[in-house]
């Protein structure tokens, strides 16, 4: 991450997940990285996207801290103990929905909310992992309705929040990002372990694309590979 300044600190939310805890181990390793400060559901302070009061006592927290010049959600959301993505829309059930959607799009928003404030005013990167599977424009197989609609609203949320906060951090960056098959609990049940590639892998390569992006970028929806993808 060399376009951040020397000694930046960073901060990566849902960091108990293989890609979250692939971050956390590059961005430790990283020399210029100051700090690396680690939340999930049981972490000190815990965040828990289903508890918003937790993240905005997190936020509270960490604001006696540095402020961030990398902030990295990596939580989400695809099947649970009681469910699968859904292939048909007779599968659809309100339960389901509600769980997706706090996952993967209340939940980050609240986060925004709450540590955008926490953002260095020199520059900054705020990046949320979505999903390819989430354009609007790139859906030609169906199905994963859950999944599919949480992550074209927080692609939404991303670019909604990059306007605004251009405003007062003309240097920050908010990106979502497609990670990719990574071999994880969330792709398991879909071969991920024989298709997906390492989250170390992953990690870096998203890494790269953060560092090579600019405030003109801001509000965009990127690949691993750094190529845009459709809304």
């Amino acid at each position: 991450m060399n376009s951040l300044p020397d000694g930046f600190h960073a901060l990566v939310v849902g960091a108990s997940g293989a890609i979250g805890a692939a971050f956390v181990d590059l961005l430790g390793a990283t020399p210029r990285c100051a700090s690396v400060r680690a939340l999930h559901r049981h972490s000190t302070p815990p965040l828990d996207f289903a508890d918003e009061d937790s993240i905005a006592q997190a936020a509270r927290v960490l604001a006696d801290g540095p402020r961030y010049h990398l902030i990295i959600n990596a939580a989400g959301l695809l099947h649970g103990a009681d469910f699968m993505p859904e292939k048909r829309l007779a599968d659809l059930h309100y339960a389901q929905l509600l769980a997706t959607f706090q996952a993967n799009a209340f939940g980050p928003a609240l986060l925004m909310r709450h540590f955008v404030p926490l953002l260095a005013k020199e520059r900054a990167i705020v990046a949320m992992l979505s999903a390819k599977v989430g354009s609007i424009g790139d859906n030609r197989l169906g199905g994963w309705y859950s999944y599919r609609a949480s992550k074209a609203a927080l692609n939404m949320l991303v670019r909604t929040a990059a306007i605004e906060v251009a405003r007062s951090h003309k240097d920050a960056v908010l990106v979502a990002l497609h990670p990719g098959t990574v071999a994880s609990n969330l792709s398991r049940p879909f071969r991920g372990d024989s298709i997906g590639r390492p989250a170390q892998d992953a990690a870096a390569d998203l890494l790269r694309v953060l560092d090579a992006l600019t405030p003109a970028d801001s509000g965009s929806f990127r690949s691993w590979d750094g190529s845009v993808l459709p809304w």
